[in-house]
């Protein structure tokens, strides 16, 4: 009877090992990926840095999910903490429902958007327009140099929404 326990510990090791593996592996082939997506659009490195680690927080949490199934944590009682876990960050997302909506729109403009980093910008509103260079494009916010060499941060959710002139370098 112990050697079939002692049997079953030592195949549950390995398939933990060929998990974290994979894991690992899939990591780098998204980083090598995302690498070859920048080269091939001209994205900025700031930007796939980004991406890249929402990804890997993603695999390793993929991870972390089956290892506990390979160890025989009970379903119900992992799909309760997870459940309980999401909820409390939907409440917290939703009382910070723009930081949610700035995170969502920075990754639409890393994927989909035909700006990048020292393009000339006009954001097209009613009153008052913004005209800058872009210096930086981050997970929130996108910073704009004016011609008065004054910096302004725009939230990413507001590029969406606006109307953009712009001209590329």
């Amino acid at each position: 009877m112990k050697e079939i326990q002692e049997f079953f510990v030592n195949f549950r090791t390995i398939e933990s090992i060929i998990v974290i593996a994979l894991g690992t592996l899939l990591r780098i082939f998204a980083t090598k990926s995302l690498t070859n997506v920048r080269k091939k659009f001209g994205f900025q490195k700031n930007r796939v840095v980004l991406i890249n680690k929402i990804i890997t927080l993603l695999i390793y949490a993929s991870v972390i999910v089956i290892i506990s199934f390979i160890w025989g944590v009970d379903e119900k009682e992992l799909f309760l903490f997870v459940s309980s876990f999401l909820t409390i960050l939907g409440i917290a997302f939703f009382a910070q429902w723009s930081i949610l909506s700035n995170i969502t729109a920075g990754l639409i403009l890393f994927v989909n958007y035909p700006v990048k980093i020292g393009d000339t910008i006009t954001i097209l509103e009613k009153d008052n327009n913004v005209s800058g260079e872009i210096k930086d494009i981050g997970a929130f916010f996108i910073t704009l140099k004016t011609e008065e060499n004054e910096f302004v941060t725009i939230p990413n959710s507001i590029i969406l929404q606006k109307n953009i002139k712009f001209q590329s370098k």
